[in-house]
């Protein structure tokens, strides 16, 4: 089993395919990747040998991947936040940040909406 970066690949996969399942890696990443280690493409994971598998991680190394990556996402965030930006703000509340309409979509940020307790009854009394 091939592991690269602490994450353990797929097994059965080709190695372009495979590469994918690391935070940062896509598929021209994933090309360039086995291009500089002179790897095949359509390669399966269970046949990388040792020396291949150190020709990956050695050009991996040039590239923000997994948690450098993801720590650098969150300090961008952070700072964004700490500035008081309109973007910082939206993400502080939870909000979308890109320019995304939320008067009736926006529930993957905003939550699932919550009824109003005995708004029901109210209308019954009248």
């Amino acid at each position: 089993m091939a592991r690269l970066l602490g994450v353990d690949l797929p097994r059965n996969k080709a190695i372009v395919v495979a590469l994918q399942s690391l935070y940062g890696v896509g598929l021209s990443t994933s090309t360039n990747v086995l291009k500089d280690s002179e790897i095949e493409l359509n390669k399966k994971t269970n046949d990388l040998t040792e020396e291949e598998i150190q020709k990956m991680r050695k050009c991996l190394e040039s590239y923000a991947v997994e948690g450098d990556l993801r720590k650098e996402i969150a300090l961008n965030i952070k700072r964004l936040k700490d500035i008081g930006c309109y973007r910082g703000v939206r993400h502080r509340r939870g909000l979308p940040v890109r320019g995304q309409r939320t008067h009736t979509n926006a529930r993957t940020r905003k939550g699932k909406a919550i009824a109003i307790a005995g708004k029901k009854s109210i209308k019954q009394l009248k």
